[in-house]
């Protein structure tokens, strides 16, 4: 599978994730275009990418394919905070 390919199932998989958890009330959908890959890795036939939304909820999710068994693992994070921690503080 090739990047663009593997870009593009990922964002569509995110995205369906996103719109299954979003409250309904809110009556809110995103689409692919409001998905967006943050880092990827491609080591043989295995890839993996972490990609996030333009939703305001702090989410954002790995990808992994398993070239092998040709499957796909989604994994869904809730950041919690961002901490600056200098390296000379680190004893």
């Amino acid at each position: 599978m090739n990047a663009d390919e593997f870009f593009e199932k990922g964002k569509k998989m995110v995205a369906d994730y996103a719109n299954k958890h979003l409250d309904k009330s809110d009556e809110k959908q995103i689409t692919t275009d409001d998905v967006y890959v943050v880092w990827s890795s491609k080591v043989l036939q295995n890839s993996k990418a972490l990609l996030s939304t333009t939703l305001p909820d702090g989410m954002y999710y790995e990808l992994t394919y398993n070239g092998d068994k040709d499957e796909f693992y989604l994994d869904a994070y809730k950041k919690f905070e961002n901490q600056l921690i200098k390296n000379q503080e680190v004893k």
